[in-house]
C-alpha cells in the first residue's frame, strides 16, 4: 500500500493541447479517490500519467514516497483495471488472473493459491476453466478485478471499469468495488465521467474540467457546498435549477427575486455585500416540495407553476415547471450539459420560461398542464456569483 501524489502534473499533446493543467492531488494510503469531469477534461491522461502509458510533460508523480517519472510502467507496482476488460482470449479465467505472476515467475502453487483466493472474493470459483468468450460482461469485470487483486499491488487505477456494462450490473459492480477496496485497503484512482458512480464510491471526488482541478472533497461537502457553477451543475442528478435573482430588501427581510417569484431568505454575511446586485441562484429539486404535502409551506417559501411534465417514479415524482427570471446560460453550464442542450433550453426558455424539476412526494397529484403550489426548502439555497461563477459563501463555511 501507498500513498500517491501528484505535483504540478501537465500533460501537454505534440498538436498544443493541454490535456491536465499543473495537477495537484494527494491521495492518502488506502483511500479511493474519484476522478471525474465529462469528455475531455484530463481525468484518463492524468491516470495514464500515474501509470506510466503517458509521458509526463511537467510536473512530478510519486507513488510511496518515490518519483515515478522515469519508472517503467511494469516496475511501478501498480494494477490497473481497463473499460474493456483486456483479456486474453485464448487463456481461461485462472489463466487470465495468473498471466501476470507467472511472467514474474511466481511458483505454481503460489499462484495457484492467489488465483484461487482472489476467485474465492469475486465469486469465480465456477468459472475458473472457462475463456473469456463465454463469460458474461459482469464475469469479464470479476475476472479482470481479480487480475489486478492477485499481483497485490501497492494501488489499482481503474478506468471507466464499469462503463461497458447494463444499469442494473453496473449497481451490482459498483456496490462490489466498494467493498473490495474496503476490505483490501489499496490506494485506488477511479475515472468515470458518471456522476453517481464518482459520489458512491469515493471518499473524495475530484471534479475536473478542461484539464484543471474545480474541486476535491468528499461527495457530502461537493453536494453542500460547490465551490463554482460548474460543480454545482455537474454534480447531483437531476442537476441543480438555477435561475438569475436580485437580492432585495423588502420590509427590512433580505429576498430572492426572480420572474414574479419572491423567496425569503436568511439574513447572511455571505450575501451582504450582493444586496441590490444580481446574482446565480441554485436550487436541487430535492429540495422542493409539492406544497399540499409538504409539512412546512409557510410563506415567504412557495412558488406558483404550471406543470409541464410529471415523471412518476414510483417512490418519486419529478415535476418540470417554468419559472421567470434571467437564465444561466454561461460557460460552466455549456460545459456541464452540452452545447444541443443548451439551444434547447434556450427554446424552452422563451416559450416556458427557465424549467426546473422539483423532486416531490409519491403522493403529489400534480398534473401535467394544472397549476401547483411549490415549497422551497430555502435554507438550501445556493449563491454564485455571475461574473466569477464562484460560490458565494462565508468566511469559514
Amino acid at each position: 500500500m501507498a500513498e500517491i501524489k501528484l505535483e504540478q502534473l501537465t500533460k501537454v499533446y505534440p498538436d498544443g493541447t493541454k490535456a491536465v493543467k499543473e495537477l495537484d492531488l494527494e491521495i492518502a494510503d488506502g483511500e479511493l479517490v474519484v476522478l471525474v469531469g465529462p469528455s475531455g477534461c484530463g481525468k484518463t491522461s492524468a491516470l495514464r500519467m500515474v501509470a506510466g502509458l503517458e509521458d509526463i510533460t511537467d510536473g512530478k508523480v510519486w507513488i510511496g514516497g518515490r518519483v515515478v517519472n522515469r519508472v517503467p510502467p511494469k516496475d511501478r507496482d501498480i494494477a490497473m483495471i481497463f473499460q474493456n476488460y483486456a483479456l486474453y482470449p485464448h487463456m481461461t479465467a485462472a489463466g487470465n488472473m495468473g498471466f501476470a505472476l507467472k511472467m514474474r515467475k511466481l511458483p505454481k502453487e503460489q499462484i495457484r493459491m492467489r488465483v484461487t483466493d482472489a476467485a474465492g472474493v469475486l465469486g469465480l470459483m465456477q468459472t475458473l476453466t472457462k475463456r473469456p468468450r463465454t463469460l458474461s460482461g459482469g464475469q469479464r469485470q470479476r475476472v479482470a478485478m481479480g487480475r489486478a487483486i492477485v499481483r497485490e499491488p501497492q494501488a489499482f487505477l481503474m478506468d471507466e471499469p464499469l462503463s461497458n456494462l447494463d444499469a442494473k450490473l453496473r449497481v451490482e459492480m459498483r456496490a462490489e468495488i466498494a467493498r473490495l477496496q474496503r476490505d483490501l485497503g489499496v490506494t485506488t484512482i477511479y475515472v468515470t465521467h458518471d456522476q453517481t458512480e464518482a459520489m458512491t464510491l469515493g471518499d473524495r471526488v475530484a471534479v475536473m474540467r478542461d484539464g484543471i482541478l474545480q474541486q476535491m472533497a468528499s461527495p457530502q461537502e461537493l453536494y453542500r457546498e460547490p465551490r463554482n457553477l460548474f460543480v454545482a451543475e455537474f454534480i447531483g442528478s437531476p442537476a441543480m435549477n438555477l435561475v438569475g435573482a436580485d437580492l432585495q430588501r423588502a420590509n427590512g427581510s433580505l429576498v430572492a427575486a426572480f420572474g414574479d417569484s419572491r423567496l425569503a431568505l436568511d439574513d447572511s454575511k455571505a450575501l451582504a455585500p450582493f444586496v441590490g446586485k444580481r446574482v446565480i441562484l441554485g436550487v436541487r429539486p430535492e429540495h422542493i416540495e409539492d406544497a399540499a404535502i409538504a409539512s412546512d409551506a409557510t410563506e415567504g417559501r412557495r412558488l406558483t407553476a404550471v406543470v409541464d411534465i410529471r415523471e412518476d417514479l414510483g417512490s418519486d415524482v419529478y415535476v418540470h415547471f417554468g419559472v421567470g427570471g434571467p437564465p444561466v446560460l454561461g460557460e460552466d453550464v455549456r460545459a456541464a450539459v452540452g452545447d444541443d442542450a443548451v439551444e434547447t433550453t434556450e427554446a424552452q426558455t422563451r416559450r416556458k420560461g427557465n424549467l426546473w424539476v422539483a423532486r416531490v412526494g409519491h403522493t403529489s397529484r400534480a398534473q401535467e398542464g394544472e397549476p401547483i403550489e411549490l415549497v422551497v426548502d430555502t435554507s438550501r439555497l445556493r449563491f454564485f456569483d455571475p461574473e466569477t461563477g464562484d460560490g458565494i459563501y462565508a468566511s469559514g463555511d
